[in-house]
């Protein structure tokens, strides 16, 4: 019998084989020896981890103040399921959980003993059976924080019967940390009530003669075994004098961020009961903010500081002070009256928007359509701060491919750009603020330089390999779709994708490009064919492209003709010079104004030119037809100089033809109707 030895440990990651050898004898026979092999194999054993397994146990020390039911240790030996926790000793104010976990008691430890100690033995089983054991030992220490206490355990107030509802009677203070309050007795008080945080004693009613006396209790909100009371005693007494009426009793208003110091925002009207101010006191209560923020000038309520609404201290106060106007009356006992008040700062648009110290961006000259150029972060001091809104001057055009974000500020490509034709884009772009004043009016704007630059990018052919393929297929049945080939072609070295296109030889439409894949889709034909497919490949998206041309030759082979034994498809390289066709696109889109001027220069130049070519015509008609001296054979123009006319004009005179075949001297003047007889050897005239 083999056994393991007692204090042994198995552990198959480490040894996952033991070989034993063994030897037995026999009297009067030979010694035997044979060996045996002991495997170990992984397997989940239910181990409890020290120091929580040791004679000790584990240590576990917490405060005093920890709150009721806290966890304080966990009890994981290892990371199984189905593990049952089972707590030995019951004489414990702890809590074992069925995951494991000690807790703190329901209520608490008392903070007000020394040191504490308690043991907890807990065994775990598994649902296997195997069981572990431990101990854990909490040391409860005692809690390092203040204790709530009553500064005055006593206290007695004396107040005049009139006071409204709702108004402070008194205060009380403890001090501590988390500190809360609360009215132990009577239970259920009619004249008053306890601010919880504040600790501001308040008047339900509207108060009158009696006394009335109150249990108060502070205690630590985290730890409410902490806690103290106090002794209140509140008299109302009786007079037969009124406290001072004011008007308005309440005063809310809005007043502008720029509203000056000193400015008054209200005057009291008070008066005592004898229905004069001479006796009054007022001053103002509340928040330190309010307090420093505004003051009393007698009865008026004025402005004690600038009120700057795009500041965060006044974000946090929710741009509102509140605030309260104490009217009293100098007797014994004295009277007083409060005016509660409420003031609220609205924006004023006071500072234009700013623009960023540098707005110059760079994109490629490949840059898709809605690609980001960059992002105008313009600025306003104004509350809320940076509250703008974009545009670009002028409308996205051929000119101005970009647009604007009106939230983000971001510039986006929107048209094709080209390095060479334009490399450099001045952009104007607006600022304009959002919500800074009351009225919705008045905004502010401001106009920004923005710079973006053109990065060119080198075009690049795609190479194609092979450029020139021919192929053999045998066509399949009609609707099916036959892969042909893959062409294998690469663009630029970063990797732009490239597109694919057949531009000839595919007249029935039987081929079809699916990315880089050629495919052919069969149809009814019986006769064997071949197809010469020119497919054009480019990578750029640019205003200018470069592509490449690869050429393939497939011979299809219908499904009833013979054809050779291998049915695979046979690819054959033509060796010839590599074939590249590089086609250049030129477009120039002319601005408007250059068509424009270009129209109205030609119609000048042509009217010019007409003008010039019927003087040209006109003069050499009436020179062609003037006879010799003392002639007159042919038809004749004469001109002549009314002595009546104007300097520098000309009466041009019909063509007379004489019906002897010469001029007899005779002519009228087209415009009087006088008749003229010309001599023609002195070349005088007169009239008739």
């Amino acid at each position: 019998q083999v056994t393991l030895r007692a204090g042994a440990e198995l552990d198959a990651r480490r040894v996952n084989q033991y070989t034993l050898t063994l030897r037995a004898t026999c009297p009067g026979e030979d010694e035997v020896e044979e060996r045996l092999f002991v495997q170990v194999t992984s397997g989940q054993v239910l181990r409890c981890d020290t120091p929580f397994s040791s004679a000790g146990g584990d240590v576990v020390q917490v405060l005093a103040d920890v709150a009721p039911r806290t966890p304080l240790y966990a009890v994981l030996p290892q990371p199984l399921g189905g593990l049952t926790f089972r707590l030995r000793n019951h004489d414990t104010p702890l809590t074992l959980t069925r995951r494991g976990l000690v807790l703190a008691p329901d209520n608490g430890f008392d903070p007000s003993k020394d040191t504490q100690t308690f043991r907890l033995d807990i065994e775990v089983m598994d649902r296997h059976g195997h069981n572990c054991s431990g101990a854990v030992m909490v040391e409860v220490l005692p809690s390092r924080r203040p204790r709530v206490s009553f500064p005055e355990p006593h206290r007695s107030v004396t107040v005049t019967e009139g006071i409204g509802p709702w108004e402070v009677v008194t205060q009380v203070h403890a001090s501590g940390e988390n500190v809360r309050y609360a009215v132990l007795a009577p239970v259920a008080p009619t004249l008053f009530t306890i601010d919880e945080v504040t600790g501001e004693i308040r008047s339900t009613r509207r108060l009158e003669v009696a006394r009335a006396q109150l249990l108060i209790q502070a205690y630590n909100a985290l730890h409410p075994a902490d806690h103290a009371t106090a002794m209140v005693n509140i008299t109302v007494q009786g007079t037969d004098r009124w406290a001072p009426r004011c008007v308005p009793a309440i005063f809310v208003s809005q007043v502008p961020e720029t509203v000056s110091p000193g400015s008054t925002l209200v005057t009291l009207r008070c008066t005592d009961s004898t229905g004069t101010d001479e006796c009054l006191h007022y001053a103002l209560e509340g928040p330190p903010a309010s307090r420093s923020h505004f003051c009393m000038e007698g009865p008026q309520l004025k402005v004690n500081t600038t009120l700057d609404y795009d500041s965060e201290a006044m974000a946090t106060m929710g741009f509102q002070f509140t605030a309260t106007i104490v009217v009293t009356v100098g007797e014994q006992p004295p009277r007083s009256t409060r005016v509660p008040v409420l003031v609220t700062v609205t924006p004023v648009n006071e500072f234009r928007p700013a623009c960023p110290s540098s707005a110059t961006f760079t994109v490629p000259e490949t840059a898709a359509f809605g690609s980001v150029v960059g992002r105008v972060a313009g600025t306003d001091r104004d509350y809320p701060a940076d509250s703008l809104e974009y545009s670009l001057e002028g409308e996205s055009s051929p000119a101005q491919p970009f647009s604007i974000d009106s939230r983000t500020g971001e510039i986006r490509v929107v048209g094709p750009l080209d390095s060479q034709q334009q490399k450099n884009y001045s952009l104007v772009v607006r600022l304009t603020d959002t919500r800074n004043d009351l009225d919705l009016t008045k905004r502010h704007s401001r106009l920004c330089d923005v710079s973006v630059r053109l990065q060119a990018v080198p075009d690049q052919v795609p190479v194609c390999t092979p450029e020139v393929q021919e192929l053999w297929i045998t066509a399949g049945s009609p609707g099916s779709r036959q892969p042909v080939t893959r062409l294998a072609c690469h663009g630029s070295p970063d990797g732009a994708t490239l597109t694919y296109t057949i531009v000839g030889g595919n007249e029935d439409g039987c081929f079809r490009l699916e990315g880089n894949t050629v495919a052919y889709l069969p149809n009814d034909q019986v006769e064997p064919r071949t197809f010469v497919l020119l497919v054009e490949v480019w990578g750029s998206s640019g205003a200018r492209r470069r592509s490449t041309v690869v050429a393939l030759v497939v011979h299809v082979t219908p499904r009833s003709t013979p054809v050779p034994p291998s049915t695979t498809t046979q690819h054959m390289t033509l060796q010839k010079e590599p074939l590249v066709v590089t086609r250049t696109e030129v477009v120039w889109h002319p601005p408007a104004w250059f068509v424009a001027v270009l129209t109205i220069s030609g119609t000048l130049l042509l009217a010019t030119l007409g003008c010039m070519a019927r003087s040209l015509l006109c003069r050499g008609s009436c020179l062609s037809s003037a006879p010799p001296t003392g002639t007159g054979t042919l038809a004749s123009c004469s001109w002549a100089r009314g002595g009546r006319r104007s300097p520098g004009t000309l009466s041009t005179l019909p063509c007379l033809s004489s019906t002897q075949g010469q001029f007899d001297g005779r002519a009228q003047d087209p415009r009087t109707g006088r008749d003229y007889l010309f001599n023609s050897v002195t070349g005088a005239r007169r009239w008739i």
